[in-house]
């Protein structure tokens, strides 16, 4: 499809249907809340152009990486930068699928770079954290525990992300059917885990390693920063969120055995 849009509510009917808007898991809160509102408007300037739904996923990328190198400026200026370069990703995020389904483009190699923008935006974030909590330019060797601590926060995100495609994997090998992006899937079967899985929506600390999530924290402890000592705010935030990060990825392979997902 290579025509324009006659109008914003054309372009919404068949760039965000359905089974776009009601994705349980696809759909990041943000989008569902606000930004799919916005980015209709933003997708109907980039149909207009030449550049392809890969090169908007293209510009998600670098926009996600913006937003972790902002964390590097110091005080609350970087943090105020990295949460506004957040929230724009999302927002990039959510047109390059529009742009996608309306040229009727949408490809493998799309869901791919995606993968990638995400991946590597919620690894360079806390490896950016803890170059901030250790107060860059770095010094040897006090400095470095710090940065290990943002390193091993970045590894424990990326192999709670890499979970969720393990399914998908050991489910194509298997012969399985793909799954179905609704609630049901996902809850595990045995009575004790799927009442923990949700007792974790009251305290949905698993939550916090998103993108949008992680710069906020980030904006939070810049704001808490101003009345304490020089970089004790950032070093809380990691201590913190290293050991939950942990706790987060061991629930999720727990309740990723026990549901129905991988079960032939």
């Amino acid at each position: 499809m290579t025509e324009h849009p006659v109008s914003i509510d054309e372009l919404r009917r068949r760039t965000q249907p359905p089974e776009v808007r009601l994705r349980a898991n696809a759909e990041h809160w943000t989008a569902s809340l606000y930004l799919r509102n916005i980015s209709p408007y933003l997708t109907w300037l980039l149909v207009r152009t030449s550049i392809s739904a890969n090169g908007v996923t293209g510009l998600m990328i670098l926009v996600g990486w913006s937003t972790a190198a902002a964390i590097l400026v110091p005080g609350m200026a970087g943090a105020l930068l990295a949460v506004v370069l957040g929230q724009l990703q999302m927002l990039v995020d959510c047109c390059d699928g529009e742009v996608a389904r309306w040229r009727g483009t949408s490809s493998p190699a799309g869901v791919f770079l995606d993968k990638v923008g995400h991946y590597t935006t919620e690894a360079l974030i806390p490896i950016a954290l803890g170059l901030r909590a250790a107060g860059w330019p770095l010094e040897w060797p006090d400095d470095f525990a710090w940065t290990t601590a943002g390193f091993s926060l970045a590894l424990i995100i990326v192999l709670n992300k890499a979970l969720n495609d393990m399914v998908h994997v050991a489910r194509a090998n298997a012969g399985l059917p793909k799954l179905a992006d609704r609630r049901g899937e996902a809850e595990p079967s045995r009575r004790l885990i799927a009442r923990l899985r949700r007792a974790a929506r009251f305290v949905p600390f698993h939550r916090l390693y998103h993108s949008v999530e992680l710069t906020l924290l980030v904006l939070a402890a810049a704001v808490v920063g101003l009345f304490l000592e020089p970089l004790v705010a950032e070093r809380v935030l990691l201590l913190v969120l290293l050991p939950l990060s942990a706790l987060a990825l061991a629930g999720h392979f727990v309740a990723i055995l026990a549901s129905k997902r991988v079960r032939g």
